[in-house]
């Protein structure tokens, strides 16, 4: 695991150096430069496996390689092409040069790779399938610049400009979209998606599309066989490591079933190390109990962390940083200082159990989504269309009933939260109705393009890419980096999402009386009853009582009233209800973004 960084063309050297500093907690076991005209290459490397093997950038005939990430099956392309060599990064130049860009297809794992063809002036960048590595770039007029984290890129840029399009979606989905940042210099390589830059141009393609998988099991037995099965070789390649590997244990589930998995048919006496944690005089929120019975129930050696008010405001600004561009996700904070801790304790490797929730349908509100499309079925509903455009409510439900009566896209994601109504309230901006869908509209056309129409797997699909690539996955590389840690997550293997999507939807909705039936059905074999089948609480915790208690949201006001973003009226609504305790991730978004904006003054509106 590591950190990447290259200038083709011109560059100040001291400020390159800068930007690879400021990357060092990503990568703290080794650095290393590259230095010629019009290139500057940077590597610094988190150490995890092959301990004693530091050989990046890596020169390979007219090639310059690096690469952030684990390709956890690269004994086995060494292996099946003969190829001869050490490391993951000489498997990726044997194969590329073998096989061109097509040789990420063969790739199973996380990763973001730099390949600089100095023959061809011609840089390709690569990113994983599900966006588990982040990769950046930018081009000026100068250089082309491509980093692991926007920090690094931002040193280099005269001017800073807020890009409204990334508000916007983040807004809509909690993130800013791919290809967007918050920086309108500086974009995004889509997660499954590769670049080719050269002649001052750039090109994106993408790569991977699980929607090319059709179903092909439609008997209950097979598909729970299945789903153990490739699961359990899932973990198992996940545990690749020189270093320990623990696992984040919140009780529910996913990380429960991950964990038991480890502990039961890899470590044996080896005890694994669990993490959780909560929040002591707030029970609502507090999960701990169920962790500590899984860690009793399967063996572990487990730790647990208790967060206050005190620590959660200390360290918004330090998660804020690392983040680069606001994430509306409050689980960031807690995050941070478990890692933080964690790292203290020496473990480098955890396992994490985000996807399967999107992939198994772990959330109620899917069946409900699913409830409210067939109301698109009725023969007469045009005056139920005018009736919702003439009487209309801030309530999500309102909106919800509003696109199936008017034709519209009813689910956009679990990720979204404003919606358009809400975002033209709020901000000093006419916001057309169904502006949400200009961001994810590339999603929309790759799952008609497949003739596919089953619901279900648009909720499945739209969800892997914009809840948890652009939202879980950031959060988690960036916040784990943050303290030198690297997390792993088996349910977004991409050979065991295949098969998931391989399983006919009705399978994995059941008859809707719980979620994520197959999943927990093969849970069962592994965790009591009690956790498997205990009502899903979702991770939260007590951030907004502490945010009005500390009187920390009159940042809003204070930024709103020098910058002009928002209305008064809506901030005044979204503050009324914070009082009230409502409209808690609408709020926390306001409140990041206004902090982030006072942090990084450079930018202009």
């Amino acid at each position: 695991m590591c950190a990447i960084f290259g200038i083709i063309g011109e560059y100040n050297l001291h400020l390159a150096k800068f930007s690879q500093e400021a990357l060092i907690h990503r990568g703290i076991d080794d650095k290393s430069l590259v230095i010629k005209k019009n290139l500057f290459l940077a590597y610094n490397r988190l150490a995890i496996n092959d301990l004693n093997i530091s050989n990046q950038p890596l020169k390979y005939k007219n090639l310059y390689l690096s690469f952030n990430g684990e390709i956890y099956n690269y004994i086995e392309l060494n292996k099946k092409f003969n190829l001869n060599v050490n490391s993951e990064i000489e498997v990726i130049a044997k194969l590329f040069d073998k096989f061109g860009v097509k040789f990420v297809n063969y790739l199973t794992g996380m990763f973001a790779i730099s390949i600089i063809d100095i023959n061809k002036n011609r840089v390709y960048l690569f990113r994983d399938r599900f966006g588990k590595k982040p990769l950046f770039f930018a081009k000026t007029r100068e250089s082309f610049i491509f980093s692991s984290e926007m920090k690094a890129i931002t040193i280099h840029l005269k001017k800073l400009y807020l890009n409204n399009d990334a508000l916007l979606s983040y807004l809509s989905f909690l993130s800013a979209i791919s290809p967007h940042s918050f920086y309108k210099e500086i974009k995004k390589i889509p997660p499954a998606s590769y670049l080719i830059f050269e002649n001052s141009q750039y090109k994106i393609e993408s790569y991977y599309n699980p929607l090319e998988i059709k179903p092909t099991i439609f008997s209950r037995d097979i598909a729970l066989n299945k789903i153990e099965d490739k699961l359990i070789n899932s973990i198992d390649k996940r545990l690749m490591s020189e270093v320990e590997v623990g696992a984040l244990l919140s009780g529910g589930v996913d990380s429960s079933l991950i964990s038991s998995i480890v502990q039961k048919h890899f470590y044996g006496d080896k005890k694994l190390k669990t993490f959780s944690i909560g929040y002591d005089g707030y029970n609502s929120y507090d999960e701990r109990d169920y962790a500590r019975e899984v860690s009793k129930h399967i063996g572990s050696e487990h730790y647990e962390l208790s967060l206050g008010k005190k620590d959660f405001l200390e360290n918004i600004d330090r998660v804020l940083y690392h983040l680069d561009e606001p994430i509306n996700d409050p689980a960031s904070v807690p995050l941070y200082i478990l890692t933080k801790n964690i790292s203290n304790l020496g473990v480098k490797v955890l396992l994490s159990g985000e996807g399967s929730d999107e992939l198994f349908f772990g959330y109620r509100q899917y069946f409900e989504y699913l409830d409210i499309e067939k109301a698109s079925d009725l023969k007469f509903r045009s005056w139920l269309k005018s009736y919702f455009k003439k009487n209309f409510s801030t309530n999500k439900e309102w909106e919800w009933y509003k696109r199936i009566f008017e034709g519209s896209i009813l689910f956009r994601s679990f990720a979204e939260k404003f919606t358009d109504l809400q975002k033209n309230m709020l901000l000093k901006m006419n916001v057309k109705d169904n502006n949400s869908l200009e961001y994810i509209q590339q999603y929309i056309n790759e799952f008609e393009k497949s003739n596919i129409t089953d619901k279900p797997t648009w909720y499945s699909y739209i969800d892997l890419k914009v809840l948890v690539g652009e939202v879980y996955l950031s959060k988690v590389d960036r916040i784990s980096m943050a303290n030198t840690i690297e997390v792993r997550t088996p349910f977004l293997d991409h050979n065991f999402v295949n098969t998931v999507f391989s399983i006919d939807s009705a399978l994995k909705i059941g008859d809707k009386s719980r979620t994520k039936p197959l999943l927990k059905d093969v849970a069962l074999k592994y965790l009591p009853e009690r956790i498997v089948n205990r009502k899903k609480k979702g991770f939260s915790y007590p951030f907004l009582e502490w945010l009005v208690s500390s009187n920390e949201l009159s940042i809003i006001k204070e930024v709103n009233k020098k910058r002009k973003f928002f209305s008064e009226d809506g901030v005044d609504f979204l503050l009324a209800q914070a009082k009230k305790g409502k409209f808690k991730h609408h709020i926390w978004g306001v409140y990041l973004f206004s902090k982030w904006i006072k942090m990084n003054d450079r930018i202009i509106n």
